[in-house]
């Protein structure tokens, strides 16, 4: 029998860092006092500190603890606070609009909101361990109740153990049933402010019960894992089966902008199936994080709303060579009337006459339907970063990359969809890469804005228009060639190579040896080169500073940690449990 005084050394399936908010997990041993029931023999788990939760898992990994998403529930933690705060004011303040005033009479009595700070109804429908669940009932200071729902009973039982250990019974409870099945259960309709989803692969099958058991103005919290099919390019008829889309496929500017891609055919998924029960979305954070794609989205009644879906859903043109992308919208508003689409004017000016793209006489694929809106609301990171803000290291490890990650979200041009790889256009060009701070000052000089994307280092989204890109790098190209030029003139010898470049570029600095004729780059140029009466105004500036790059510098400048770096060895996503 274990005594009162006994202690167990918690154990990690990972050495950390001394420092925790260095670290990507930040579950701590220390000494565990014992559990409330001696009935429990410590040394069949590994228990694990993860904020204020501890959580015991079995030795034998009937579930599995995975430290690397501790990312992915400091988030949530936060994302799901910041939302809560945001709901409780809105109704607070009286500010929803006037349609919903008899809703909100009609709730006024089963809306805790209005009198308790206690009244946010959680489901995890995909629980595991239930950490995720026992965080929030400690973490989350407006919580009610969370559900903790897993369709295996050793999953439940695992659950069970820990609400019990953390004592938590009057905020968390379990729940041993078919995800899908509970959530579209008859009783449950309308039943939590939040549903959480976080499934191995893709939460497609789960949408519709999830959008139907919300409240209005709730929150679905949705994660899919399955990035090989929303951003590869091998399962073009499985992302199309699971959410109603193509990406860009292989082509090697189409592989970079996928991920994006497959946000916002996720997005896309989700407004269709809200649109089918009246409801619309607005996703409030929607990030690529490490293996995963994660959305925070403000689910609501709106029949106005759900008028403009198809307004709010695209489809792009997709050059598989030089990467020119238009978005087609597939719905229209005129004078406050939703019209059927028209085909883009800027498509048909893209176009050469026989149907490819008019600078690289490449094919276009098409891509979608997908979400052709925001990504991300503006208020709703301020608040998130507030609360990070407050909030300590010792309680949330990843502090310093939600900080990272969420500036970086915040400054993305909102309104412009997808970002350019600059390093992967400039290879067509045989040119050196261009720096950041330089493209930048160059796009900021013409008057176009330019913002970094969270999705990917060297990445940038700007509104300058595609043939203004194509342009600067093909004087970022000539630039080069004379910076080289003079260092081959100055060599007191020269190999074969180098002659020959020194031989071309003294009769043509405009070209490059390396470019051959049946090349992106090579045809890019040609363009160019036929239509300089286009750029008779264009006076590209490498040095002047703008607001623009002064901005792009100052974030920059900034110690974050913006991108994931590989923390351990194979810490990839965990296989399914196959315990039965």
């Amino acid at each position: 029998m274990l005594t009162a005084m006994s202690k167990v050394k918690l154990e990690s399936k990972q050495d950390l860092p001394a420092n925790p908010s260095l670290a990507t997990n930040s579950a701590n041993t220390v000494p565990l006092e014992l559990p409330p029931s001696d009935s429990l023999d410590l040394n069949e788990y590994n228990a694990i500190r993860e904020g204020k939760a501890i959580v015991l898992t079995p030795k034998k990994d009937e579930v599995f603890y995975n430290p690397i998403q501790q990312f992915n529930r400091d988030l949530s933690i936060m994302g799901i606070t910041a939302w809560s705060e945001l709901y409780q004011h809105k109704y607070k303040e009286g500010i929803k609009e006037v349609k919903r005033r008899k809703t909100i009479a009609a709730n006024s009595s089963n809306d805790e909101s209005s009198s308790n700070n206690s009244y946010i109804k959680i489901l995890e429908a995909l629980s595991a361990t239930g950490l995720r669940a026992i965080r929030y009932a400690h973490e989350i200071p407006q919580i009610s109740q969370v559900v903790a729902n897993d369709l295996l009973p050793a999953a439940v039982e695992s659950i069970n153990r820990n609400i019990e250990y953390n004592q938590v019974e009057t905020k968390a409870k379990s729940n041993l049933g078919d995800a899908i099945q509970v959530m579209n259960s008859p009783e449950n309709k309308s039943k939590f402010h939040v549903v959480d989803l976080d499934p191995y692969g893709t939460a497609s099958p789960f949408l519709d019960g999830a959008i139907q058991l919300i409240k209005d103005d709730g929150l679905l919290v949705v994660t899919c894992t399955d990035a090989g099919v929303l951003a590869g390019n091998g399962f073009p008829e499985k992302c199309f089966a699971l959410y109603g889309g193509h990406n860009f496929g292989n082509n090697p500017m189409g592989t970079d902008a996928n991920h994006e891609a497959g946000l916002r055919l996720i997005l896309g998924l989700v407004a269709r199936s809200a649109a089918k029960y009246k409801k619309s979305i607005e996703p409030l954070l929607s990030l690529l994080i490490d293996f995963y794609m994660r959305c925070f989205i403000r689910i609501r009644t709106s029949p106005l709303e759900v008028k403009q879906l198809a307004s709010q859903n695209m489809q792009v043109f997709h050059c598989v060579g030089c990467g020119h992308r238009i978005p087609q919208p597939l719905g229209r508003t005129e004078k406050g009337k939703h019209q059927v689409p028209r085909l883009d004017g800027k498509l048909l000016k893209s176009l050469d006459n026989n149907g490819n793209c008019k600078y690289c006489s490449s094919v276009i694929n098409i891509a979608g339907p997908m979400w052709e809106g925001q990504l991300h609301n503006h208020e709703f990171i301020e608040e998130v970063l507030r609360i990070r803000d407050e909030a300590s290291d010792k309680q949330f490890g990843t502090r310093e990359r939600i900080k990272g990650m969420l500036s970086l979200a915040k400054s993305e041009l909102n309104d412009v969809p997808f970002y350019i790889n600059l390093n992967q256009l400039l290879s067509y060009f045989k040119s050196p890469p261009i720096s950041l701070d330089t493209f930048s000052k160059v796009v900021g000089n013409l008057g176009y804005r330019v913002s970094l994307t969270h999705a990917k280092r060297n990445s940038i989204k700007t509104d300058c228009p595609w043939e203004i890109i194509l342009k600067i790098f093909q004087d970022w190209m000539v630039q080069s060639n004379k910076e080289q030029l003079s260092v081959l003139k100055g060599k007191a010898s020269l190999t074969e190579k180098d002659e020959l470049k020194l031989a071309i570029w003294k009769q043509d600095v405009n070209v490059h040896p390396n470019l051959k004729e049946g090349m992106i780059g090579y045809k890019v140029l040609k363009w160019l080169n036929d239509n300089t009466e286009q750029f008779q105004d264009t006076k590209i500036d490498y040095d002047g500073v703008n607001p623009v790059s002064e901005g792009i510098a100052k974030l920059r400048k900034l110690k974050m940690t913006r991108y994931q770096e590989n923390p351990t060895k194979n810490w990839g996503p965990k296989s399914r449990p196959t315990n039965q």
